[in-house]
């Protein structure tokens, strides 16, 4: 086995961290919280072996908040207008349409944007795993 560049493990690490770190931010504000705590312990995991054990209790979670997600198209409809609502924020913050708004600019409104872009992504995901699954049954 090859050894691993020392900065790549480093840095591997950092987002690791950061993802678990954001996905717990993201439990309690909207956005792909348990999702994202997959992703850092599955890459936090690799480096660090104890942590696997966390991988598929987090996992078997995510999947079913996933799925509860597309689960009616009430909660679909909802997750549509939260990303909507995401990307109108993300643009307003931007072009800093309100100077009291904390933080205006592009680096507020890019992030908010990014998040809703994110948002779209899981729910399609969610919903065509959802689909497949139950044609599959």
């Amino acid at each position: 086995m090859a050894a691993v560049n020392p900065v790549k493990r480093v840095a591997l690490t950092v987002a690791g961290g950061l993802l678990v770190i954001v996905g717990v931010v993201l439990l309690v504000l909207p956005g792909p919280g348990l999702l994202l705590v997959l992703a850092g312990l599955l890459i936090l995991a690799a480096e660090f072996p104890a942590l696997e054990r966390f991988v598929d209790p987090v996992q078997e979670r995510a999947m079913k908040a996933a799925e509860d997600s597309v689960s009616s198209p009430l909660r679909i409809a909802g997750s549509v207008l939260a990303g909507l609502a995401l990307l109108a924020a993300g643009i307003l913050w931007g072009l800093r349409a309100f100077p009291w708004l904390p933080f205006p600019g592009w680096s507020t409104g890019s992030s908010l944007i990014i998040s809703s872009i994110i948002l779209f992504a899981l729910l399609i995901w969610s919903y065509r795993r959802v689909r497949a699954r139950r044609a599959s049954v």
